[in-house]
C-alpha cells in the first residue's frame, strides 16, 4: 500500500514538473510569436490605440472597444446593445448632474434637458466627430460612417465601455 502511495505521489510530481515545463516553454513561444505579429498590426488596431492615446484613457479589454467601434451594419457583434445602455447612462448621469445643481428642477425641464444632451445631431454626434470616430467605426461598404446617427452610436457605446471598465476597478480598489 506504501509502494502504491509512493508511486501515486511520484507519479504527481513527474506531471507537474512535465507541465511546468511545457507552460514556460508555451509562454514563450507565445511572447516571441506575439513580438513578430505586432509590427503588422492592422489599421483598425492603429485606429483603436490613436482613440485610446487621444482620450487619454486605455482600455484593458481591446475586445470590448472594438465591439464598440463597430456597426450593425459591418458585424453580428455590434455596438447596438452598447449603444442603446450607453444612451441610459449617459440620461441617467445627466440627471444627476442636473438634479445635484436644483433638487427642485420640475421634471419637465429635466427631461428637456436631457433630450438636449441626448439629441442626436446636436450633442452626442458632434462629441463623436471631435474624437474622429467617423474614421474609425467599421461599417459596411454601403454605409456613411461619418452619419449623426452612427457617430452618436459609437460615442454612446464609448461611455457605456469606459463606465464598465471604470467600475470593475473600483470593485478591485474596494475589495482591497
Amino acid at each position: 500500500m506504501a509502494t502504491l502511495r509512493f508511486t501515486l505521489l511520484l507519479l504527481v510530481f513527474v506531471v507537474g514538473i512535465f507541465f511546468s515545463f511545457s507552460s514556460v516553454s508555451h509562454v514563450r513561444a507565445t511572447s516571441e510569436i506575439n513580438l513578430r505579429i505586432e509590427p503588422f498590426s492592422s489599421p483598425f488596431a492603429t485606429d483603436l490605440a490613436t482613440l485610446q492615446t487621444q482620450i487619454g484613457y486605455k482600455f484593458n479589454n481591446i475586445n470590448l472597444l472594438r465591439r464598440a467601434m463597430t456597426h450593425a451594419s459591418f458585424s453580428q457583434e455590434n455596438n447596438k446593445a452598447l449603444s442603446t445602455f450607453g444612451t441610459h447612462i449617459i440620461e441617467t448621469a445627466v440627471s444627476l448632474q442636473f438634479l445635484a445643481k436644483d433638487i427642485d428642477i420640475s421634471s419637465k425641464a429635466l427631461g428637456r434637458l436631457i433630450s438636449e444632451v441626448s439629441n442626436v445631431e446636436s450633442s452626442c454626434a458632434l462629441d463623436g466627430d471631435r474624437l474622429g470616430l467617423g474614421k474609425i467605426i467599421r461599417v459596411s461598404t454601403k454605409t456613411d460612417a461619418s452619419n449623426s446617427a452612427i457617430l452618436c452610436t459609437g460615442f454612446r457605446a464609448i461611455c457605456l465601455i469606459y463606465l464598465l471598465h471604470e467600475r470593475r476597478y473600483m470593485e478591485l480598489e474596494l475589495e482591497d
